[in-house]
């Protein structure tokens, strides 16, 4: 029999499950997470957005963020592989912007600062803990959990929070996971030392480089470190008939705007892949369950929405249980509301990243005009603002009308987004290991 009955139990303890712990914790609820695996580890999802900015004041955690060396990001950049330079946007002029900059990290000390900063708020956080099942009754549930190699037991909780990942424990169980087919794709990515980089607040954006049938990516995470990756097709890969490590290489060295930045630079990691297939779970709450951050859905790691989408949905349930433990009567119309605007941010990041995947996409965005304000409203999206705001929306539904009108007439100069063939391949960086 279980020990004590739970108000809330957390699968997973990423930003959704950490988040969520913290703000339960802190308004005095009894919240269990169960992380099966033992932090620091890696993970990928080192941008981070704007509009995480009031969770993480919310949760008291800016000063942590700081002693831990993150670094301040203040926009991004976006080019064509056929590009001598790319456009660069700042945070401080998106549409109603509030905040000026976000953060870059390293997830393996971000995902623990966070988990840590649960505990310390009065979570009980279990590592190296499993959740083997879940029994669900009118008053709540039952799980069964095993730490490492010790004999299984039984936890209770009048609520489930699944941050379990990906692999989404109750999406699995129920067999919920709907795949967007369209989005099939892997990413290829390591960490380098020695990248060159702007100076100021230049030298902290995101770079997002638009090839025919791939992009990539350039993150600085440290003053020494950056994040190099690469998103294609799934097919497009597996044709090829190449270790990850060759394929990486070679498209790197096919990229004139990459090679630029690394003459000097090293790897300092493995070559690591994900598959990024893109999917929504057809439901997102239970009577007893609700899902948050990659366990209720993963829309394409192109405009850093995981972390953000994990904060926010982590935030909302904590709020959403906090209430429905008070007034029980209301809980299936909370839940409700918290399905409808978890998915109403997935909605708008999947027709954002639906449109990148178009040529034009990447036309007219370097090709920016002021009219209407419609470039600090997409710079408002990719920022993370996705409140629903109307002056935002309206204006983003002729950015997508000017894009589509793209295909038929050229608005805008078009683009073969093909590296130039005379450059020159160079040696790939050597391997070696920096903790």
């Amino acid at each position: 029999m279980p020990d004590r009955i739970y108000d809330v139990a957390i699968i997973g303890g990423g930003p959704a499950g950490s988040t969520a712990a913290t703000l339960l914790a802190r308004a005095g609820r009894c919240v269990i997470v169960c992380e099966r695996e033992k932090f620091p580890r890696f993970h990928i999802g080192e941008s981070l957005l704007p509009a995480s900015m009031k969770v993480f004041t919310r949760l008291g955690v800016h000063e942590k963020f700081l002693r831990a060396g993150f670094i301040e990001k203040f926009g991004g950049e976006m080019a064509g592989s056929d590009s001598e330079r790319g456009v660069k946007f700042y945070f401080e002029d998106g549409y109603g912007s509030k905040c000026d900059h976000a953060y870059q990290v390293t997830r393996a000390h971000f995902d623990e600062l966070l988990l840590d900063h649960a505990a310390e708020n009065g979570a009980e956080v279990r590592e190296e803990t499993t959740v083997e099942s879940a029994a669900f009754a009118d008053d709540g549930v039952q799980l069964r959990v095993v730490h490492k190699n010790e004999p299984a037991r039984e936890l209770s909780a009048r609520y489930l929070v699944d941050a379990s990942g990906r692999n989404s424990f109750i999406g699995t169980k129920f067999n919920l996971k709907k795949n967007y087919e369209e989005l099939h794709k892997v990413s290829i990515f390591a960490h380098y030392i020695g990248v060159d980089r702007e100076e100021g607040r230049d030298g902290t954006l995101t770079r997002m480089i638009r090839g025919l049938d791939r992009w990539f990516w350039m993150i600085p995470l440290t003053s020494e470190r950056s994040s190099i990756g690469i998103v294609v097709d799934t097919a497009v890969f597996r044709n090829a008939r190449q270790s990850p490590e060759r394929f990486f290489e070679e498209a790197l060295a096919a990229q004139p705007l990459i090679l630029q930045s690394m003459r000097g630079a090293k790897r300092v990691t493995p070559v690591y892949t994900a598959t990024d297939f893109s999917y929504r779970n057809t439901e997102l709450v239970g009577d007893r369950w609700l899902l948050a951050g990659d366990a209720a859905g993963f829309i394409d790691p192109v405009f850093s929405s995981g972390v953000f989408l994990a904060m926010m949905s982590g935030e909302l349930a904590a709020d959403i249980l906090c209430e429905a433990l008070d007034r029980p009567k209301r809980a299936a119309r909370l839940f409700v509301r918290y399905e409808r605007q978890v998915n109403k941010a997935m909605d708008m990041y999947l027709r954002f990243v639906h449109s990148w995947y178009q040529k034009e996409f990447i036309e007219v965005f370097l090709h920016p005009r002021d009219i209407l304000q419609i470039p600090q409203a997409v710079n408002a999206i990719l920022g993370g603002n996705i409140g629903g705001s109307f002056a935002i929306n309206w204006r983003m539904r002729i950015f997508y009308l000017i894009v589509w009108l793209q295909r038929y007439a050229p608005l805008c100069p078009r683009l073969r987004l093909l590296p130039k063939r005379e450059t020159p391949a160079v040696p790939s960086p050597s391997l070696e290991i920096v903790p």
